[in-house]
C-alpha cells in the first residue's frame, strides 16, 4: 500500500478508533463469542495447561496495521520486535517466564529482502526477551492476503506458586512502567490521523530529525525484565496496556483504579490527537498514553518494586467503587 492510498479520506473532525475501522466493543463481543463456544475464559492474558508441578502457558498475537507503516516506508526491520513483544508481555502480565516462540508470516508473494528484515527483528526481539525462536511458517496466500501479515505464538512455563494471583486488592498501590511509544495497538487510528496532513516520510514536527513513519514504527517495549521484581515484591496482579488502552487495568479485578501520577505521553500521542482531533477519552481508551505496563502491590511492596525497577514509579491506588479507571480527569470503564 502506498502512502497516498493510506491517507484518511474523511473530512470530519473528532476521529475515533471506531470511525477509523476498529470497534473495540464489537471486537470484544466477537472474541467472547468465540471463546464461549469453546468453553474458555476471556479474562486471562495467557492460556494455562496444567502439566504436573508447573503450568505450560501459551499466548498468540500479531503486529496489526503497524505493518502498513512498515510497508509504506519499505522498512520491516523492527516489526519482528513488536511481534515478540506483544506475545511475551502478555505472559509477563500473568507471571509466566516466556521460553520459546514460533512465527507465522503470510504473504501474497515471497520476497527474500523483506523476509530477511522481518527475521532480523524477530531475532533482536527474541534476544531482548531471552527466549528461543524454535521455528515458524511462511505461507504464500495470494488469494487471501494483500501484502503480508505477521503473527506468532509464545510458550512459557511457570511454577504453580510463581503465577501472579491475578486479582488486585483494595488499598494496593499501582506501579507503572513507561512505554517506548505507541507500541502496536491503535495503529488504525494513529495512521489515519497522522496521514491526514502528512506523509510517512515527512519530518515529525516535534523532532524533525525523525520521520512521521519512523516514530510510528518505534518498537514495542519488552517487559520480561519485570518478572523478577514482580515475584520478589509479591505483586497481586499486572496488566499490559494494549488494545482498549487504560481500560486494561480493570482486567486486574472489579475495582476503581485511581491513577493520580501517570507518565507523560510521548510526543507521538500529542501529534496523533492534534492531527485527528481525537478526544482525551478516545486517546485513553485506545492508546497506552505513555504507560505500557502496570502492577498492583501492597504499598510497602510497591516501594520495594520501585527501588528495583529503575524507571518505575507509583502512579495511583486501588480503591472501592464501580469498576473503572480514573485518570487525567476521565472515568473509563469497559464498554
Amino acid at each position: 500500500m502506498t502512502e497516498d492510498t493510506d491517507r484518511d479520506a474523511s473530512d470530519g473532525e473528532g476521529m475515533t478508533y471506531s470511525d477509523a475501522g476498529v470497534d473495540i466493543a464489537d471486537s470484544e463481543a466477537a472474541t467472547a463469542a468465540l471463546v464461549g463456544a469453546i468453553g474458555g475464559s476471556t479474562g486471562d492474558y495467557a492460556g494455562l495447561v496444567d502439566i504436573g508441578d508447573r503450568y505450560l502457558a501459551l499466548a498468540t498475537d500479531g503486529v496489526g496495521t503497524k505493518l502498513l507503516v512498515a510497508e509504506a516506508l519499505g522498512d520491516y526491520s523492527t516489526i519482528g520486535i513488536d511481534c515478540i513483544a506483544m506475545n511475551v508481555n502478555d505472559l509477563v502480565a500473568a507471571g509466566v517466564d516466556p521460553v520459546a516462540f514460533v512465527d507465522y508470516l503470510a504473504v501474497d508473494a515471497p520476497d527474500d529482502a523483506t523476509a530477511e528484515q522481518i527475521g532480523t527483528g524477530l531475532d533482536a526481539g527474541a534476544a531482548e526477551a531471552g527466549i528461543t525462536l524454535v521455528g515458524g511458517e511462511t505461507a504464500v496466500l495470494p488469494d487471501v492476503v494483500t501484502g503480508l501479515d505477521l503473527a506468532g505464538a509464545c510458550a512459557g512455563v511457570a511454577e504453580k506458586d510463581a503465577l501472579l494471583p491475578g486479582e488486585a486488592e483494595v488499598g494496593d498501590a499501582i506501579v507503572g512502567v513507561p512505554s517506548s511509544g505507541i507500541h502496536s495497538n491503535g495503529l488504525t487510528l494513529a495512521r489515519k490521523a497522522a496521514t491526514k496532513n502528512h506523509d510517512y516520510t515527512d519530518p515529525f514536527p516535534p523532532d524533525e530529525e525523525r520521520t512521521v513513519g519512523g516514530v510510528l514504527l518505534e518498537p514495542t517495549r519488552i517487559y520480561t525484565d519485570l518478572l523478577g521484581p514482580l515475584r520478589e515484591c509479591d505483586a497481586h496482579a499486572a496488566a499490559h496496556v494494549t488494545g482498549g488502552g487504560w481500560t486494561n487495568l480493570t482486567r486486574m479485578g472489579d475495582h476503581r483504579y485511581d491513577v493520580t501520577d501517570p507518565f507523560d505521553p510521548q510526543p507521538v500521542f500529542e501529534f496523533v490527537q492534534s492531527e485527528g482531533d481525537v478526544s482525551d477519552e478516545e486517546m485513553h481508551r485506545t492508546f497506552n498514553m505513555g504507560t505500557g505496563f502496570v502492577a498492583t502491590l501492597a504499598p510497602d511492596d510497591a516501594e520495594r518494586f520501585v527501588e528495583q525497577v529503575e524507571d518505575a514509579r507509583i502512579v495511583g491506588r486501588v480503591t472501592e467503587g464501580e469498576p473503572s479507571v480514573v485518570v487525567r480527569g476521565l472515568t473509563l470503564s469497559r464498554r
